[in-house]
């Protein structure tokens, strides 16, 4: 249940290992993390660092081998099948570094499809005005640049009206200006509709334009860092 005096994701212990024996790899090794409601958080680390293993499990799409991830003081990694295909529905969005959009369809009804799995969704064309893209809602994947393909997947992620927003490398396939574009969309969005956002990057200077950063490596929460000041994407130093 949400609580307005609880923090969106709070983790203790949280481990993962793929595997057993000597062949085992630690992919978490006890996370422990608060992130509090409505932030926009940027996860920062090299590759094999535990980032897209923990935005995995916060986002319900894998599962713990040990610890806790609280949604609003629910446990994830307690909870069947069920219940965390109903999490996801309800509360989560998706953006990911290859639009992953239907090329048969519009960029409109690539946004309707979450109608379909959505309790209350936003209007496919309200969705596609919040990234900038109303005039281009008619035009299929193939006809739109790589950006204006990243804004569409983000307002179908957005048109579930989600709680949260998990974003893995939405910039990665991007070139800079390209991407500054993306990340203003989502420093936007998370202002406007209030949903607390995770950024995967390999990219430091992302860190700037979000509440906190957390550092990984190898698999633990090295350390945190909260922004008083938040820079726009296009004031970063690339």
């Amino acid at each position: 249940m949400e609580s307005e005096d609880q923090p969106a994701f709070k983790t203790r212990g949280l481990a993962k290992t793929y595997g057993e024996g000597a062949s085992a790899v630690h992919a978490l090794r006890g996370v422990e993390l608060e992130i509090p409601k409505g932030e926009l958080v940027v996860l920062l680390g090299p590759s094999g660092s535990g980032k897209s293993t923990l935005l995995n499990i916060l986002g319900g799409i894998d599962r713990a081998t040990a610890g806790e991830a609280l949604f609003h003081g629910d446990d994830l990694v307690r909870m069947d099948d069920r219940r965390l295909t109903r999490y996801r529905r309800k509360h989560v969005g998706f953006v990911f570094q290859f639009y992953n959009l239907m090329p048969s369809l519009t960029a409109r009804e690539n946004v309707e499809l979450v109608a379909e799995i959505a309790d209350k969704p936003m209007d496919a064309m309200e969705a596609l005005e919040r990234v900038g893209l109303k005039n281009r809602a008619d035009h299929f994947p193939s006809e739109l640049s790589g950006g204006e393909q990243q804004r569409v997947a983000i307002a179908r992620a957005i048109a579930k009206q989600p709680s949260v927003l998990f974003c893995d490398e939405p910039t990665g396939a991007l070139d800079i200006k390209t991407g500054i574009g993306v990340l203003r969309a989502l420093q936007e969005l998370n202002s406007t509709l209030g949903a607390t956002t995770l950024i995967i990057t390999h990219a430091a200077a992302t860190g700037a334009i979000a509440d906190r950063v957390l550092n990984l490596a190898d698999g633990q929460l090295r350390n945190v860092e909260i922004n008083a000041v938040k820079k726009k994407p296009e004031e970063l130093d690339w």
